[in-house]
């Protein structure tokens, strides 16, 4: 077989490129619902390669086969679009990586690229580690990075363990992210990005998104966001300037919990005070690449898949359940075993008009329901149970419709303690320095009806009244089907 040459793949690879480019210009023009639906999936890719299948399909395998030793030379030397092994590229999680760069930086002229990872906790991961490396024009000098400490269990121990104490890496805590000279005042010549957490779980701190971008770019460092309680469907901070959002795709993006995920989302040409070109130029690509394709921190295709179809909803979703929520913070905020409730939809949370400058149900004004713009604040609340740790047990422990698990974003109503769940390794006096009391219950608000839930939030209070639950659950009934679980 006569050889081909490996120009002949880059010349095929040049145009299926460019074809894919302008496809992905012509999605970028579709309303929100179009893209969340459709991605960057085409009719034309379906017909070719995909035996005609209407939704994308689900590549299972690890590797490529290529058609000659030129094609592989091409594809391993990164000089056309491969997937050379799972690990790095998969054309099922690429679909779900197209999705969401579209998505985040819908209604912007932002040019995005995402990475999709094995969970929130790798994409937080990746998207910090490549800054914090040493500069070659200052050995060994200190490194440091300022990020709210309002911000989940999980990405609490990333920074203060796995970054802070067993790598030396400072830490600089925001205590008030809404106070701007606070943020100026932990940056130095050593700090390698400014990180946040908004709306915050569980206790919905915010922040000005972009003035904190704005402050960022000042010292030319980036500006790195969580946005996972809020989705793309209520905010999207690359359109204020954001140089990478992080998103745990597990929670309101992976609505069934059926499996877990994670997403980098980075702008191109973003600021870094790094010199690496490449990195800077395209860091999404960056990471697939080279540090994730050596780390291995990457996803699998059947949750990139399932994760997909769920999107396909959000803003649906987003919308009705901030309804509910809003619903249910108002019963909740004037019961009387309540003694707060944490809510930015609340018109007394002192940071609801900052909240109601960024959060925005997206394309509302585009939707006969609406027709104009309208503020939405999530699915996430907390609430506070007067009279304590023990008593906030009691009403936790009796409620029978809302779940209690360590999970939000599902579609059913799930409720945690953070103080003895998902903030309990933090420790104490990080609990009280981002505003996490033992009697916060977080509630994460899913589809059910709003009546429903209230009811059930109603039963549960009045244990405070002297009433009695009763719960009975299978695994502690003769013959139950979970008992064989027990011991």
């Amino acid at each position: 077989m006569a050889s081909k040459g490996v120009d002949y793949y880059k010349q095929a690879a040049a145009r299926a490129l460019q074809w894919h480019a302008e496809h992905i210009q012509k999605m970028k023009k579709c309303r929100f619902d179009t893209i969340a639906v459709h991605g960057i999936y085409s009719m034309q890719e379906a017909l070719d390669f995909n035996q005609g299948s209407i939704v994308e399909p689900i590549y299972m395998s690890t590797s490529q086969a290529y058609r000659d030793s030129d094609e592989m030379e091409a594809g391993l030397g990164y000089q056309i679009p491969t997937w050379c092994y799972a690990r790095i590229a998969n054309p099922s999680i690429y679909y779900m990586e197209g999705v969401l760069a579209l998505l985040e930086s819908y209604g912007s002229d932002v040019d995005a690229s995402c990475i999709a990872t094995a969970s929130g906790m790798a994409a937080i991961q990746s998207a910090s580690d490549q800054f914090l490396v040493e500069d070659p024009k200052r050995p060994n000098a200190p490194m440091n990075f300022v990020a709210t400490c309002q911000v989940y269990g999980g990405t609490f121990q990333q920074f203060a363990i796995r970054k802070e104490q067993e790598r030396n890496i400072e830490w600089r805590r925001i205590i008030n992210s809404n106070d701007m000279s606070e943020w100026e005042s932990k940056i130095d010549e050593n700090t390698r990005f400014l990180y946040g957490e908004m709306p915050s779980n569980p206790s919905q701190a915010f922040f000005d998104v972009k003035k904190i971008v704005d402050l960022a770019h000042k010292y030319g460092i980036p500006a790195i966001f969580d946005s996972t309680v809020a989705t793309p469907a209520l905010l999207r901070p690359l359109e204020y300037g954001a140089d990478i959002v992080v998103q745990s795709v597990t929670k309101s993006l992976f609505t069934s919990g059926f499996g877990i995920a994670g997403a980098v989302i980075a702008r191109k040409n973003l600021t870094s005070n790094i010199d690496n070109p490449e990195m800077k130029a395209d860091f999404c690509a960056y990471l697939k690449k080279l540090p994730n394709r050596d780390n291995g921190p990457n996803l699998s295709p059947m949750n990139a898949i399932m994760a997909l179809n769920d999107i396909r909803s959000i803003r649906h979703r987003m919308d009705i359940t901030s309804r509910s929520t809003m619903q249910l913070a108002n019963y909740l905020k004037d019961h009387k075993h309540i003694e707060g409730v944490d809510y930015l939809g609340l018109e007394e949370h002192n940071l609801h008009q900052l909240a109601s400058d960024y959060m925005y149900l997206v394309d509302a004004e585009h939707d006969a329901q609406y027709g104009s713009p309208v503020n939405r604040y999530g699915h996430l609340m907390s609430f506070r149970v007067k009279g304590g740790a023990q008593k906030t047990r009691d009403v936790f422990d009796a409620m029978q419709r809302i779940w209690r698990a360590t999970d939000l974003g599902r579609i059913k109503s799930v409720a945690t303690i953070p103080a003895i769940s998902t903030h309990s390794q933090q420790g104490e006096e990080a609990r009280k320095q981002a505003n996490i009391p033992p009697n916060l219950v977080r509630l994460c608000v899913g589809m059910e009806h709003p009546d429903d839930i209230m009811a059930d939030l109603d039963q549960a209070l009045s244990v405070l009244d002297g009433k009695k639950v009763t719960m009975t659950f299978p695994e502690y009934s003769a013959g139950g089907a979970s008992s064989a679980r027990i011991g």
